[in-house]
């Protein structure tokens, strides 16, 4: 596998060019309801890496990268993006769908699920963060549909989504799960879940057919997320009262959507992907997000 720093004056890629320019148009067309949301000014992109693995997230420390595709994690060098160790499950086992990872304390969490087959089921599985030998796992089940993400928030609590989507796939006649269904919730420690929230629904129409595919507290404290396209991040909260998540920021970046990371040695810098249309065409993207107005 070869690894390469691509120089930050190349080009986005074009996946990213179609990203940026329908922003203006998405935030046009925007509900009135998002209307309560601030935009920010788009982040600077200030690396690039050429990671063919990077096709469904990216996890960060202060010393490496973990490129995530469904059934493979690459551990990279963060200064050069040269592999160090990798773990890749085979075709036909129990490791279907990765759909992003967070390292916590020496151990790298993935949300896993069998996405796109039904009925959905999800679980996290667990590796050190060094050796990326699998270390636990634990499964839902058949839940509130698949498991894109989770993060732990300043408090400690973990968090995580379960997506669902207006996407059909060729063994159902039937959306996969109907994307207005995507649920955000708290676990307990023992990960039943202590409570659960659903996003605005002009939130929920800038993910198109898809769901929401990242999340991550900021070093601010804020939950960050992503939906499975979009150049942007989304900054949201619990409700005061109900069950409607705040929709409170959006802010554009170089990514397509999926899972993400803020870098925890550099406050502020967001690792983020672009997924080719062949591996070799994916990225690795590095942001630093501009100052809250």
């Amino acid at each position: 596998m070869t690894i390469r720093p691509v120089p930050t004056v190349r080009p986005a890629s074009a996946t990213a060019r179609r990203a940026g320019a329908g922003l203006a148009l998405a935030l046009v067309l925007a509900a009135p309801a998002a209307s309560a949301q601030e935009l920010r000014p788009a982040a600077q992109t200030i690396a690039r890496f050429e990671v063919p693995e990077a096709r469904q997230a990216v996890a960060v420390t202060d010393r490496y990268a973990y490129a995530i595709d469904n059934r493979i994690i690459v551990k990279l060098d963060k200064a050069t993006g040269k592999p160090l160790a990798k773990w890749e499950g085979p075709k036909a086992g129990p490791i279907i769908h990765m759909d992003s990872g967070v390292v916590r304390d020496g151990k790298l969490y993935t949300a896993h699920s069998n996405y796109p087959d039904w009925p959905m089921t999800s679980s996290i599985e667990v590796w050190d963060a060094e050796s990326l030998k699998h270390l636990e796992s634990h499964s839902f089940g058949i839940e509130r549909g698949s498991l894109t993400w989770l993060d732990r928030d300043p408090q400690g609590r973990w968090w995580g989504a379960f997506a669902n989507y207006n996407r059909v796939f060729d063994k159902s006649p039937l959306a996969y799960g109907n994307k207005y269904a995507t649920q955000i919730v708290r676990f307990n420690p023992d990960w039943s879940i202590a409570e659960a929230f659903v996003y605005p629904d002009a939130l929920v129409a800038k993910f198109q057919d898809m769901s929401n595919s990242g999340g991550a507290f900021g070093p601010d404290g804020r939950l960050y997320i992503t939906g499975h396209d979009n150049a942007e991040l989304y900054v949201v909260a619990p409700p005061e009262m109900g069950s409607v998540m705040r929709w409170q920021e959006t802010i554009p970046l170089e990514i397509a959507g999926q899972g993400f990371a803020f870098d925890p040695s550099d406050p502020g810098v967001v690792w983020g992907i672009i997924r080719g249309k062949t591996a070799a065409g994916s990225l690795i993207t590095v942001s630093r997000l501009p100052a809250r107005p």
